[in-house]
């Protein structure tokens, strides 16, 4: 039911709305005049009109004067209005708000506590220098009012003064007065002075020295924490994280005192407390209280998932950090992280994840019922993560990986594609963890050979064959069905396939010969997988020269899966959870990640700096695919990859003769040797009768590229974009390059876990030049622990279009089975530079006039050694084009250029290279914004 007073308060808007009316033509000739009336009710009205057209984004800066004379008033809600204006034109009237100087100054004397604190903090909303000179006087005496009122405004004003002129705030001491609004004994002003103060530290840590925080200012913080409002409580026990205790009663005493905040109906609160309990225990020996702290934590946390999803989705992220700092907390909890029909999808896999994490031998047979009933659901990304959950649950928790490998055959038997096809993926790694123990299920996961579409799971599958071929009957016949297809399987697939093959013949050598010469001759021969080919000729050779050596490597004993490894390194765990209940740890990453200003992270750049800007989308989850349409590896063979986009695939364009094997030693000099037996008396090696070990193939050299004195396009040493500590160990480095008129991105994936990373796909967002992948990421997967991969994608300018700033800013996501890691990066302008950027003569001129002066840019150049032919062959080999030479005065050399972008925009530039003295540059373009980019792209080329 609508209230009387609310009824009254909807009439009171409604009648507002008269001063959004349009006015009729000489409004601001009369909106002075009313401004200027004796009658105090008109001259009021008159504000509300000015105000009004502000808030509609009319221009109303020419009453700038006549408004400020309205500020000598008693009436309080006219004055709230006057300095309403006053905040949002004094930056473009500076000079007129020193006028106001007086009143301001006046007004933080006034009787009214209500006027003292508006004029002070008007004064610091003012982001004029001129003004901040006269604000520390009054705002010192603020600071020590005797209202506590205007103490905690003045307070909140001496951040915004730091964020101003923080020189100007240390030397006139407000810092060491805020550290006495510590000890004050009104809580609202103490929770505004650790605000203020953390607000400083943030952006100048030394100010941390004027700011003495000790035991009795941190019993003053904890005695204010119990009186004050619930956002105040939260930036004093942030204050408390920061807090280093003496000794270990100091952190019993302030544990005991922020235990009562656990109870607070404010998730916020609830998880700042928990964020200094957590950071306190690590320095707490006693082990008793840790244990009644952990059982206190408990409770609080749970409650948290009774919220709305969003909140639940929080408070899941922070609690899969506290679970793996201290599983022990929720280890009786696991019920609280079963899946709710009606939860959405993130909050569903974020409790699958907990829920792995705290399973053991005393709840598994829980978990397990749960896992099976998830993997019966209608959701299919739900029900592959529920099946790899329970590979996870064999894996960890070891008496019970029985139950679970049961449990995953009567899934098989449900004859579920994607299930049957996740399951195979799970038990291999089950197989690695316990190897000779379950080898007697491989007939029932033979029977689902034909269902197996997706590449893992038939890499996994080949894997089993191989690795167990002596006991598998049929094993030859599995894999030669497999390698009928050989050229349209993933790249995944070859390399298993060669692998599994290379393994059977090693343990089954006279039924399998013909099948390894296929293999191998595919490999080598046919393949134009640079990664593949090599695999290949490394067998070729170690069969060739050594078949015991090629044993102990083919065959050599796998180490053995880690129990978990998908936690967080122990350092960066430890820093996450000091930032619990804020957006480092949803993400997971330290706040240097993603917030500007913090330690840069380094990426991809071209002779300046990118600040590492914030992350787009909080929900960094692998169920957020679909917004940026990740583009999934495909069981298409790959073209692009291993040829012409390739470092090795421009040697191929150079129609070098392709790598032939080295044909075997012939005894009979008029009997040739047959092609189709290319690994000839490899199998004498073994025992199985022939001549001696055929050579290892030798591949005939390409011609010293180094001797060819052209230039060649620029391409920048590879730069880490995606570091390890901000991908769960997955480290990206990458170049742009352009090559054959189009543009690449060569990527180099470092495995620094201890785990294989498979599932490889990258996405593009919205960037100024439309970029996107022009193919699927083939990466050749899985990536084992210790290795790298590198592979080369195609770019396409075809994609979405939005500016950015910068103007080469690009968004990526990059994806694997492990998470989904949001980064960015600088697209060097050079790879942008299109082939049909050369400008015919007598354009050249005219477009040069048309093109207003004010959008022409002059630059100086590094002194380069190189003569005029060397340089306009460096800029004709990146598409920046010479139009026309002419020989100025005093042996000057002047080079007229046009540079064309991908989305047609036209840079012309006039290069002047004089004898003995450092080039200059002048570019000019209707897209100014594009001429930085331009003139940072030519200093990078007649750098190299």
């Amino acid at each position: 039911m609508v209230s009387l007073g609310s009824i009254t308060t909807m009439r009171g808007k409604m009648s507002d709305s008269k001063y959004f009316n349009t006015q009729k033509k000489g409004e601001i000739y009369e909106l002075k005049a009313e401004l200027n009336s004796d009658k105090k009710e008109k001259k009021k009205e008159a504000v509300k009109k000015v105000i009004a057209s502000m808030t509609v984004g009319k221009d109303v800066s020419a009453l700038f004067t006549d408004v400020t004379m309205c500020m000598q008033t008693d009436n309080l809600e006219l004055k709230k209005l006057v300095y309403l204006y006053l905040i949002n034109y004094a930056k473009t009237q500076p000079d007129l708000a020193i006028l106001a100087v007086n009143t301001f100054v006046k007004d933080c004397e006034d009787p009214n506590p209500l006027i003292r604190a508006l004029a002070v903090r008007t004064m610091g909303c003012i982001r004029v220098e001129k003004i901040t000179e006269y604000l520390c006087e009054p705002l010192r005496k603020c600071l020590k009012d005797e209202d506590p009122y205007v103490r905690k405004t003045a307070a909140v004003c001496v951040a915004k003064l730091h964020d101003i002129s923080a020189a100007r705030v240390e030397d006139q001491g407000f810092l060491e007065t805020l550290g006495e609004l510590l000890c004050d004994s009104n809580p609202m002003v103490v929770a505004n002075a650790v605000a203020a103060i953390s607000e400083i530290l943030d952006t100048n840590p030394n100010a941390a020295k004027q700011v003495n925080i000790d035991t009795p200012t941190v019993n003053k913080l904890l005695t204010a924490l119990n009186e004050c409002t619930e956002w105040g409580q939260i930036f004093i026990l942030d204050s408390l994280n920061n807090y280093s205790p003496r000794d270990e009663k100091e952190c019993i005493s302030i544990c005991e005192r922020i235990t009562p905040r656990l109870a607070h109906a404010n998730a916020a609160v609830v998880l700042s407390a928990v964020k200094v309990l957590m950071k306190l225990m690590d320095q707490i020996n006693n082990t008793e209280f840790v244990q009644m702290l952990q059982k206190k934590l408990a409770p609080p946390l749970v409650t948290l998932l009774s919220a709305e999803a969003e909140i639940q989705y929080v408070a899941l992220r922070n609690i899969n950090l506290v679970v793996q700092k201290r599983p022990d907390i929720l280890k009786h909890e696991i019920k609280a992280f079963f899946v709710k029909y009606n939860d959405p999808i993130y909050v569903k896999l974020e409790k699958l994840d907990i829920m792995i994490r705290l399973a053991a031998q005393t709840n598994i047979a829980q978990v397990l019922a749960e896992l099976k009933e998830y993997a019966t659901e209608v959701d299919v990304d739900f029900v592959r993560k529920a099946v790899r959950a329970i590979g996870r649950c064999a894996i960890k928790v070891e008496p019970s990986a029985e139950k679970c490998v049961t449990t995953l055959l009567e899934l098989i038997q449900t004859k579920v594609n994607y299930v049957v096809q996740e399951a195979i993926v799970v038990i291999k790694d089950i197989f690695r963890k316990y190897p000779n123990k379950y080898e007697t299920i491989i007939s029932t996961l033979c029977e689902n050979l034909d269902s197996l579409d997706e590449p893992e799971a038939r890499a996994a599958m080949i894997w089993i064959v191989g690795e167990y071929a002596e006991r598998i009957d049929n094993a030859d016949e599995i894999l030669q069905s497999f390698l009928d297809g050989f050229h349209d399987e993933n790249t995944q697939v070859q390399l298993q396939l060669l692998t599994a093959i290379v393994k059977l013949f090693l343990k089954k050598p006279q039924e399998t010969q013909e099948l390894v010469q296929k293999v191998l001759s595919l490999a080598t021969q046919d393949s134009d997988n640079p990664d593949l080919r090599d695999r290949g000729y490394i067998y070729w050779r170690l069969l060739s020269t050594d078949p015991a050596a090629a044993k102990e490597v083919v065959l050599a004993e796998k180490p053995l899966i880690s129990e978990e490894t998908d936690l967080i390194e122990p350092t960066l765990l430890d820093e996450l959870i000091c930032h619990i209940s804020s957006l480092a740890s949803v993400y997971h990453k330290p706040p240097s990640a993603f917030v500007e200003g913090r330690v840069p992270v380094r990426k991809i750049q071209v002779n300046r700096n990118a600040d590492d800007a914030a992350e787009t989308d909080p929900h960094i989850e692998e169920d957020d695919r679909a917004e940026y349409n990740e583009t999934e590896e495909t069981g298409a063979p790959q073209e692009e990859v291993g040829g012409g986009d390739l470092l090795i695939g421009d040697l191929l364009s150079l129609d070098y003769p392709a790598p032939t094997p080295a044909q075997p030693p012939v005894n009979n000099a008029n009997q040739a040797q047959p092609v189709a037996d290319l690994l000839g008396d490899i199998f004498g090696g073994m025992d199985l009768g022939g001549g001696a070990p055929v050579a290892a193939p030798v591949a005939s050299s390409p011609m010293d590229l180094f001797s060819l004195s052209a230039p060649t396009t620029y391409v920048a040493p590879p730069q880490v974009i995606l570091p390890a500590a901000r991908a769960k160990g997955l480290e990206v480095s990458a170049t742009f390059a352009r090559r054959n008129k189009g543009i690449f991105i060569d990527l180099t994936f470092a495995n620094k876990t201890m785990m294989a990373m498979s599932g490889f796909a990258i996405q593009l967002n919205k960037n100024s030049f439309g970029l996107s992948p022009g193919a699927p990421l083939a990466v050749n997967s899985p990536v084992l622990p210790g290795v790298s991969a590198t592979t080369s994608l195609s770019i396409v300018t075809t994609g979405p279009v939005m500016k950015m700033d910068p103007l080469l800013k690009v968004q990526m996501a990059m994806k694997n089975d492990i998470d989904v890691f949001y980064f960015e990066c600088l697209v060097p302008a050079y790879v942008l530079f299109v082939e049909e950027g050369s400008m015919e003569r007598n354009l050249f001129p005219q477009m040069w006039r048309e093109i207003p002066d004010e959008k022409e840019k002059q630059f100086q150049l590094p002194f380069t050694n190189k003569s005029q032919d060397q340089v306009e062959a460096v800029l004709a080999a990146n598409n920046v084009f010479v139009v026309a030479t002419r020989q100025g005065g005093d042996g000057e050399h002047l080079i007229y250029t046009s540079v064309k972008f991908t989305n047609g925009i036209w840079v012309l530039g006039e290069l002047r290279l004089p004898a003995g003295a450092p080039p200059s540059l002048a570019l000019k373009t209707q897209t100014v914004a594009a001429i930085a980019e331009v003139h940072s792209a030519i200093c990078t080329i007649l750098a190299d």
